[in-house]
């Protein structure tokens, strides 16, 4: 579901300038820095490249890129 909503033309402007270096619309940099921010918040005790590996890893399991990892 999309909702409109008012952000602050400087953030917007930041976001569609990281946007661009990551391939991404305007709009999904926007969501990417919430994602990050709602974990970040979730769990003070995790780090940034941790997080971004997380959610790299996900994507890599959702797009069926990942296989099982035998210990030993």
């Amino acid at each position: 579901m999309s909702t409109a909503i008012k952000l602050d033309s400087d953030l917007v402007e930041a976001a569609r300038i990281y946007a661009a270096a990551a391939h991404r619309s305007t709009p999904k940099q926007i969501e990417h820095w919430a994602t990050l921010g709602r974990i970040a918040e979730q769990n003070p005790e995790l780090s940034y490249d941790f997080i971004v590996g997380l959610l790299q890893a996900r994507a890599q399991v959702e797009a069926g890129d990942a296989s099982e990892y035998t210990f030993g």
